[in-house]
């Protein structure tokens, strides 16, 4: 069957229908819209090969089956809408600015509930707490994403991932197909536009609380804070505190020319998974657009009204990774936590086992393609608000 056979929305509706046994998508329509251009784009831009085809009709059909699942459940127990999302902290800023080892380190502590990836991935039956860490799922997650190491050797060194550590935001706002998860996997040069410049993020966040209410009506965390990442978040600042008026927001600062050729060299990995024709230099005129939209809009969006008082606490990668454990240390008393004993030392323990390689070799700016002194000039007015210092070009 081909790409347009496959892709054509309503067929793939009535797939996820039938997979859930519901056809109860909740009140709000707007993933359609998303669900339209994604498909088209799949068909007609993003180069899929017979792998790709169906690793897209699966990332594309399981979201609409999760959203399913989590709607039949909210009808079936009317009292997990009123479940509070209390002081969530969002961890926020460019790809590749330390977001997700800094992550990794703060789901440490016993005093953060992350959402894991095996549970984002597959969120009904809705997890328990006496399974939490045996579910057979779990294995399942952690099976699949070994799969694509397999394909595509060196995909985890670039960006590591597991089934029991935290997941990003973009796997859940997927649900609501407006989400960089498929313009970053996928050559979608339509929709990663839309999703830039036209689409309305407001949905996604409304079901990105309704996702974190439903895995939290299975497994509480307690007193627990949210612990949530997602360097896309930056992007819409506005629609995240329109739903989490009281969220705390970590920003991550980096050299953006460094952060373009890493992303760009991630995004091209990614998509090898799934076509047999990417580039990092096409792959980086996407990267290099967005970045400095995101700056930008970041910047204005944290100079408006709307975001007055909104807390914000930013963090140099530079600092971070030349010491973060003082950089762990000043974060927490901005977020007026205490760094407990042991949420300190399985700190260290996980670093230990995730020292990292510096990824220095897997990527240079010269691969790009861009002009380093154009760009540079693009970003100078963020480097110089957050003084983020220029870094010697990989």
């Amino acid at each position: 069957m081909s790409a347009a056979e496959r892709f054509q929305p309503d067929l793939l509706i009535e797939r996820a229908c039938e997979q859930a046994d519901s056809d109860d998508f909740g009140d709000n329509d707007g993933w359609r819209e998303g669900l339209a251009l994604l498909c088209d784009g799949l068909v007609s831009e993003a180069r899929l090969n017979d792998l790709g085809i169906e690793i897209a009709t699966l990332d594309v059909v399981n979201p609409m089956v999760n959203r399913l699942q989590i709607m039949k459940w909210r009808k079936e127990n009317p009292e997990v809408a009123t479940q509070p999302i209390s002081r969530p902290v969002f961890i926020v800023g460019q790809p590749r600015t330390g977001t997700t080892i800094l992550f990794d380190l703060l789901a440490q502590d016993p005093g953060f509930r992350p959402p894991l990836t095996w549970e984002v991935d597959h969120p009904h039956p809705l997890p328990r707490p006496e399974t939490y860490d045996s579910d057979p799922r779990i294995a399942e997650t952690q099976a699949s994403i070994e799969m694509s190491e397999q394909i595509v050797p060196g995909l985890l060194a670039f960006h590591p991932m597991g089934a029991l550590v935290g997941q990003e935001c973009v796997r859940i706002t997927a649900g609501q197909f407006c989400s960089m998860i498929f313009s970053v996997q996928y050559r979608l040069p339509t929709y990663y536009k839309w999703l830039l410049y036209k689409a309305d993020h407001h949905p996604a966040y409304s079901y990105h609380r309704k996702f974190l209410q439903h895995l939290q009506s299975g497994v509480p965390g307690g007193a627990c804070s949210w612990l949530l990442k997602s360097p896309a978040h930056l992007w819409q600042l506005d629609a995240l505190v329109a739903e989490y008026p009281d969220a705390v927001i970590v920003q991550t600062h980096r050299d953006p020319l460094n952060v373009i050729s890493s992303i760009s060299a991630l995004t091209h990995h990614l998509r090898r998974l799934a076509s047999d024709d990417s580039s990092i230099t096409d792959c980086a005129g996407q990267s290099c657009e967005e970045i400095v939209v995101g700056l930008e809009r970041g910047m204005r969006l944290r100079d408006s009204e709307a975001l007055a008082s909104q807390k914000f606490v930013d963090v140099q990668f530079a600092d971070f990774i030349r010491d973060p454990f003082a950089t762990i240390r000043a974060l927490y008393a901005e977020l007026g936590r205490e760094l407990t004993p042991v949420a300190e030392a399985r700190m260290r323990d996980f670093l230990a086992a995730h020292p990292g390689d510096g990824g220095g070799s897997r990527y240079t700016w010269a691969d790009t393609g861009l002009d380093a002194g154009v760009v540079r000039e693009r970003v100078r007015e963020y480097q110089e608000r957050f003084g983020v210092p220029d870094e010697p070009l990989k």
